[in-house]
């Protein structure tokens, strides 16, 4: 399977890394300093999949341009969901795949089940409150996290009406820890997932692109998980 790197950055370096140990080949490699247009015009040969770790302002310009050459696509950017809307729409018209996610660790979806599960039994607990906190390296900018607010998006929709509180710390060189509590009046239960190496979120991608090869329509983690790995 050859896949299309759209940013070079730790992200991206590190799908470049792993992905023969997938038995996937690097088709070519787009960042900020390619010469202009170059998405729109240089031959990389096939192209089963690309895999976006660009940024934010360069998602809405590189997916029109991945669309009309009918490449699916991976994305892993965040901060860029204003704009999902037309996305869609554009995939949509070209008839590719695309799987989007703000988090590609696997097991971080895995703890979104058991957070869904958790928010749905403490729903009709009046007397608990929920909270999320999420921990990253100081370098990164958005606060709260891309995950942080896809797993208040899940506990709402499973049913927990009432406020989530959310905290976010930037210090260090943590790759990434989030923690889900309900607070009552005795106790308290936490759930927690932590990365300890960034290459997580890099063999998710990959485990993604190879999943999505061949699919048309929008597909979240989610969807991957639910329909089995590699399936």
């Amino acid at each position: 399977m050859r896949i299309l790197l759209v940013g070079h950055g730790r992200m991206g370096q590190l799908v470049e890394s792993l992905a023969a140990s997938y038995g996937c080949e690097i088709a070519g490699i787009v960042t900020v300093d390619s010469p202009p247009r170059t998405l729109e015009t240089a031959d990389f040969g096939v192209v089963d999949v690309a895999v976006d770790f660009s940024l934010p302002d360069a998602v809405p310009h590189n997916l029109p341009q991945l669309a009309a050459r009918k490449f699916n696509v991976v994305i892993g950017t965040t901060g860029w969901q204003e704009h999902e809307a037309e996305m869609k729409a554009i995939a949509e018209r070209a008839g590719i795949g695309v799987l989007a996610s703000a988090n590609f660790a696997i097991g971080m979806h895995i703890f979104q089940l058991a957070v869904e599960a958790a928010a749905a039994a403490f729903a009709r607990q009046t007397d608990y409150g929920a909270w999320i906190h999420e921990r990253h390296h100081d370098a990164k900018k958005d606060a709260p996290s891309g995950t942080a607010i896809m797993l208040k998006s899940a506990m709402t929709r499973a049913g927990y009406a009432r406020p989530i509180d959310m905290s976010s710390a930037r210090a260090g060189f943590a790759p990434g820890v989030h923690t889900v509590g309900f607070d009552g009046p005795s106790d308290v239960i936490t759930l927690t997932h932590e990365v300890r190496d960034r290459a997580v979120f890099a063999r998710g991608a990959i485990e993604a692109a190879k999943w999505l090869r061949g699919r048309r329509g929008w597909f979240t983690m989610k969807d991957m998980i639910g329909q089995g790995l590699g399936a």
